[in-house]
């Protein structure tokens, strides 16, 4: 019979963290990262990425160090810029096997993105369990070249593709940071409003921006409803003017660094299918409009989508279909039947795994070994 956590001693690790470059792939690793410190205060975790802005800045927030290696990503370029990309592989396999050597790590966490790969490839070379989490429904090119080296592939979704052996799959859902876990448990007081979050992302979604400021001037329920939307730089002044002309109560900024807060308030969130986003709505029981990003990579954000929309806990619209008139009579429907927006966050609710971090770390330590103290 398992122990129960509070009365085990779990012992300290030396985890690396490999990938991100975007959100998607960085958050869910940051989560997990978390719930292995949470276990032991000695535990040490370095993440390892090509060290872009958005790394940097969460990394920061979150408390973990990162070290850089030199890697570009080769999917979608040109042919010279394929060959460059390629040819700096070998020197970030060396600089990660260093990296490896100097924490002396027990366990390679491979999150996604470009980055995850020399560093998995360092590991598996030098005989350290390497697993691998997989948020989309289809996997991106990273993880389905490194899926033959992992030992685990916790993945998102039953339906996951890729050749990943049986033996190795996990279905544990996608980790979720804290302080988004935190906010599902506040309770909302009764308010007169209908609060609706516009989030395209850390950059913002042009599209989603245009359809919303040409949505304002068809909404009918104008003064109930109140809108908190994420632009990104480029859009937000004109958004802001957008709200402004149509005297419709908006609070406008580039990005929030509190989402959670954000997400706690929404009745509705407006946004892209990124796993990421996915996965934190689910575990917080809100109801999402989706709209995919159209060239996210083999469409997985609408598979992703597909996940809630299909159990009856979201509406998706294609971009290509998206317009300001049909985004305002949905926003509407929703705002005008409290009873068939609460069955859906229901629905949203119970497909989310708020414990996904929890059991990903569990298994790692099945997997590396534990003494455990009773």
């Amino acid at each position: 019979m398992p122990v129960p956590d509070t009365q085990m001693a779990w012992r300290p690790l030396r985890v690396v963290v490999a990938g991100g470059g975007t959100g998607g792939h960085l958050f869910p690793g940051i989560a997990v990262a978390a719930e292995f410190a949470a276990r032991n205060t000695a535990t040490r975790i370095l993440f390892v990425g090509a060290g872009r802005p958005l790394e940097k800045e969460a990394l920061a927030r979150a408390g973990f160090p990162q070290r850089i290696i030199a890697i570009e990503g080769i999917k979608g370029r040109g042919l010279w810029a394929k060959l460059g990309a390629a040819m700096k592989i070998p020197g970030a396999v060396w600089a990660s096997s260093g990296i490896l050597a100097d924490v002396q790590a027990d366990l390679v966490v491979g999150v996604g993105g470009y980055a995850a790969g020399p560093v998995a490839l360092a590991a598996w070379l030098k005989g350290i369990p390497v697993v691998l989490c997989e948020q989309n429904t289809i996997p991106g090119v990273t993880n389905r070249i490194l899926f033959p080296l992992a030992r685990r592939v916790y993945v998102s979704f039953e339906d996951t593709r890729g050749r990943i052996a049986a033996a190795k799959k996990r279905v544990t859902g996608n980790p979720v940071r804290q302080p988004i876990l935190d906010a599902a448990g506040q309770a909302m007081g009764e308010k007169d409003t209908f609060t609706v979050l516009v989030v395209g992302g850390s950059q913002g979604a042009h599209a989603i921006n245009l359809a919303v400021t040409e949505a304002l001037g068809h909404l009918t329920a104008v003064q109930k409803i109140r809108f908190v939307h994420q632009t990104g730089d480029a859009d937000r002044a004109m958004v802001a003017e957008a709200y402004a002309r149509a005297g419709i109560a908006a609070d406008v900024k580039a990005f929030f660094h509190d989402m959670a807060t954000r997400y706690t308030e929404a009745d509705l969130v407006v946004c892209r299918a990124g796993a990421t986003t996915v996965a934190e709505l689910a575990a917080l029981g809100k109801v999402a409009l989706f709209v995919p990003f159209p060239f996210a990579a083999d469409n997985h954000q609408e598979h992703n989508a597909r996940f809630l929309v299909d159990q009856g806990a979201a509406q998706m619209v294609l971009e290509r279909d998206l317009n300001g008139a049909d985004l305002a009579a949905r926003i509407d429907a929703l705002a005008d039947d409290p009873a068939g927006l609460a069955g859906m966050a229901g629905r949203s609710r119970a497909l989310g795994r708020p414990d996904a971090a929890r059991a990903i770390v569990d298994d790692c330590y099945q997997l590396v070994g534990n003494q455990i103290c009773t």
